[in-house]
């Protein structure tokens, strides 16, 4: 059976480790998009913007590492 394309809230934070609440505050603040469906307006995010949203942070880690390299000013390990 395929994956399905759109995950709910429970599943991204499990995926990303983080808490529920976490999950809904990146899909809020507009971090990671989602879309709202549904009489309850539920929160689905889709697998490909969970995946563009992982590899942007990857991207923002590695910036982060090349600009504070080990041995310097940094923060706590």
């Amino acid at each position: 059976m395929p994956e399905p394309r759109f995950l709910q809230l429970s599943d991204v934070a499990e995926v990303l480790n983080i808490s529920s609440s976490q999950t809904y505050a990146l899909v809020r603040n507009g971090d990671l998009p989602a879309i709202k469906i549904g009489g309850r307006g539920q929160w689905r995010v889709e697998r490909t913007a969970l995946e563009d949203y992982i590899s942007r942070l990857y991207t923002q880690t590695r910036a982060f590492v090349e600009a504070h390299p080990l041995g310097g000013d940094s923060e706590e390990e």
